[in-house]
């Protein structure tokens, strides 16, 4: 409670009681760094409340080196099948484990998916299944 306290005095001081001075305090404290976490089309992450094996799994640090993999560069990356896993868990074609390992499951579930979204139906992670989960 001291800690909260002390931490308002501060914003006060600094000047953060302008609306500006909030939104730039909510980036600060709740922006989430998490280089895979799904985004929506308002930049609005969408995070999990379980912590899955995949989670702690090495990652880039910045969303935008994603972009820079092909689509078979990410399916030997167990953070970024994880959070195509964890995606499609969510749009309810997947309900295999969120392990990290792009199996036969996943595939199924990715094909499906593209064929509801009327894309060519290859079974990969493509660019364009990327962008629909809303993934780097």
């Amino acid at each position: 409670m001291k800690i909260a306290v002390a931490t308002l005095c501060v914003v006060g001081a600094l000047g953060f009681e302008s609306a500006r001075g909030q939104e730039l305090l909510e980036d600060i404290w709740f922006k989430s760094t998490e280089s895979l976490a799904q985004r929506d089309e308002y930049g609005l992450l969408h995070s999990s409340k379980t912590i899955y094996p995949t989670d702690l799994e090495p990652r880039y640090h910045w969303r935008p080196l994603y972009y820079l993999e092909g689509e078979h560069d990410v399916q030997r990356m167990p953070a970024y099948v994880g959070a195509v896993q964890l995606a499609l868990k969510r749009l309810g074609y997947y309900c295999g484990p969120i392990n990290g390992v792009f199996s036969d499951d996943v595939s199924d579930a990715v094909a499906r998916m593209q064929r509801n979204y009327s894309m060519r139906v290859t079974g990969t992670i493509t660019i364009p299944v990327r962008r629909a989960l809303h993934l780097p």
